[in-house]
């Protein structure tokens, strides 16, 4: 029996290995599968935009397989990789370089969601199977869209546009790669390996902001703020491209007019103008920054002098670019635009550096200090706040980010659209980059700085106005109902017992107590008051009742004579009734049942908390 214990043991040790080494294979396969996929499906796009467009032109100038030729060399140049225009007028070929990013962003993000899917652990968690490894999934993904981009490549280089081939083995690995390790890392949340992989490399400086938990943190804040930058910078430089060419319209409508006349060429113009809108977008927000853009060999845009090239092309955008000369009142307005982006990274930074928002009417959950959100993550109890260093390097690092991102995205922006004159379009890279980095840790440090002091502020104050109410004490000027008021009040003068206990009331100035001036006479009412301020004692054995007025003292009437129903009548007979009068004013506040319930909860939590810190 123990044999057959072993032996069971012993084939499922073994199955359960097979089992692993079969769901990793598989695992592989399926990430190549999922990158053939995501490439055969971004061919696929292409394939049915330019199909659809030769077939609605009346004159085309070639067949279907010159149409798919071209569908090809376009999935190639939304990689980032540079086409070879071979049948020119001059037999000189003619590179195009300029890639539309929003054709980029099609295979980007088919490829990032193939890796996603190839890594996540849900599926292999349902389903009973060990899950896929990062390397094993990343890998998986690349390889397969690499093998189909390899065969689109080879055919387009059949055609009328032909792919460079130095371009093609640079750019389109690159984008399969990065894309699949974003998808694979938002599948995995590696965040942390991958900072600690990156630490050794960066200065000590950088290595004490970025370790640890805070670390994660704060690197999280600066990948924020950076996105949130370059996000108001390309929206202010699609703002400027937009105005210009409402100024420009009349010359945007003869270009487009004049480029093509039957309706299917003006479609197929509107559809790349509109890939072409974040290329505007960048180029506008080059030029707000201060370097511009090149258009033309040797001639540049900019904000303090405009020299674009004599001879471009007809194009609705191209339309758009200022004239020669500079230095108008609105270009110099277009400086807001970067001003605005660095004063939009140093507010998510200060959110983040400071305290959350602080606690609440009254104690509760997540109402303690420290505790709260910061940046929009959840910040656990005692965590303090950013100091100014701190809070200053987390913009530059913030800063440094937008600059490569936005360095990036403007070189893949431009490129050439000929020879000679036309060699050179769009912005240069690292001069946009540099531009972004000062500007954002010019304007972002002094904001953040700013801000983060003023949240610190406004935290100490709601800490102390919270720390007061807990005591039960009223705060003046906070918005709500004051319910306690302490205010120095005169001497106090004796009252009859009520309930057994004697009580207190103020002494109401100018009037004297019936008990004292005339012995015999029972007190009467007296005449309600509204400068008396009412005493409660610190914490009083049972509910107290509100003091009874007092009205001056009444002279002795006749027995026999008739009085009115208030009137209190002689000593031993019964005095009339009393009708109640409605309290009105500021004390109907302060008589009231609810602040009377009020005051007592208040003075019992009080009570207790003391003796509870005295048993401690």
């Amino acid at each position: 029996m123990t044999d057959v214990t072993q032996m069971t043991v012993r084939r499922l040790s073994l199955s359960l290995l097979l089992g692993r080494m079969r769901d990793r294979s598989s695992g592989l396969a399926a990430g190549l599968l999922g990158g053939a996929l995501a490439a055969g499906l971004g061919l696929a796009s292409f394939a049915v935009l330019v199909m659809v467009l030769w077939i609605s032109s009346p004159y085309p100038d070639s067949g279907p397989g010159g149409a798919l030729h071209v569908a090809a060399a376009l999935w190639l140049l939304a990689h980032g990789a540079e086409l070879v225009r071979v049948d020119t007028l001059s037999g000189v070929p003619a590179p195009v370089g300029v890639t539309p990013l929003l054709l980029l962003a099609l295979p980007v993000w088919l490829v990032w969601r193939a890796g996603r899917d190839a890594a996540d652990e849900d599926g292999a968690e349902d389903g009973g199977a060990v899950s896929v490894s990062p390397g094993t999934a990343w890998t998986g993904v690349v390889l397969g869209y690499l093998a189909v981009g390899s065969g689109a490549a080879w055919y387009a280089a059949g055609g009328a546009l032909r792919p460079s081939w130095g371009w093609t083995a640079v750019c389109v690995p690159a984008v399969a790669g990065l894309a699949a390790g974003a998808g694979v890392w938002s599948a995995h949340g590696l965040l942390r390996d991958s900072v600690d992989g990156v630490l050794p490399v960066l200065p000590r400086g950088a290595r004490r902001l970025f370790a640890g938990a805070e670390g994660l943190e704060r690197l999280e804040a600066a990948g924020r703020a950076a996105g949130a930058g370059a996000v108001a910078l390309f929206g202010g430089g699609a703002l400027l491209v937009a105005v210009s060419s409402v100024w420009h319209l009349g010359a945007a409508r003869e270009a487009f007019l004049q480029l093509t006349e039957g309706w299917s060429g003006r479609f197929a113009v509107l559809l790349l103008c509109v890939a072409l809108v974040p290329n505007a977008a960048v180029w506008g927000a080059a030029y707000a920054l201060g370097p511009g853009f090149v258009l033309g060999a040797g001639h540049v845009v900019a904000p303090l002098s405009a020299d674009p090239a004599p001879l471009l092309p007809p194009f609705p955008l191209l339309a758009a670019v200022p004239e020669a000369g500079g230095g108008a009142a609105w270009s110099w307005a277009a400086g807001v635009v970067p001003v605005i982006a660095g004063a939009t990274v140093g507010a998510f930074v200060a959110r983040a550096a400071g305290p959350g928002p602080g606690p609440g009417p009254g104690p509760g959950p997540g109402s303690g200090p420290g505790s709260g959100l910061r940046g929009g993550v959840a910040v656990p109890p005692g965590r303090g706040v950013w100091s100014v260093r701190r809070t200053a390097g987390v913009v530059v690092s913030a800063g440094v980010g937008c600059g490569v991102l936005t360095g990036g995205l403007a070189g893949l922006s431009g490129g050439p659209l000929g020879v000679s004159a036309l060699a050179r379009f769009g912005p240069v890279w690292w001069q946009v980059g540099g531009a972004v980095a000062l500007w954002t840790v010019g304007v972002g440090v002094p904001v953040a700085v700013v801000v983060r002091g003023w949240r610190c502020r406004e935290r100490g104050i709601r800490e102390a106005v919270s720390r007061m109410r807990r005591r039960g004490v009223g705060v003046r000027g906070v918005g709500e109902a004051e319910l306690y008021d302490f205010s120095p009040v005169g001497p106090v003068g004796p009252v009859g017992p009520v309930g057994g206990r004697a009580q207190s009331r103020p002494a109401v100035p100018g009037v004297t107590p019936a008990s004292a001036s005339a012995p015999g006479v029972p007190a009467a009412p007296s005449v309600p008051s509204a400068s008396v301020a009412p005493d409660v004692d610190p914490v009083p054995a049972a509910p107290v009742a509100p003091a009874v007025p007092a009205v001056p003292v009444l002279s002795p009437v006749d027995p026999g004579a008739s009085r009115d129903p208030g009137d209190p009548g002689l000593p031993g007979e019964p005095a009339a009734a009393v009708p109640p009068e409605e309290e009105e004013g500021p004390d109907a506040l302060w008589h009231g049942e609810v602040a009377r319930e009020v005051r007592w909860a208040a003075l019992r939590e009080a009570g207790e908390d003391e003796g509870g810190s005295v048993g401690r």
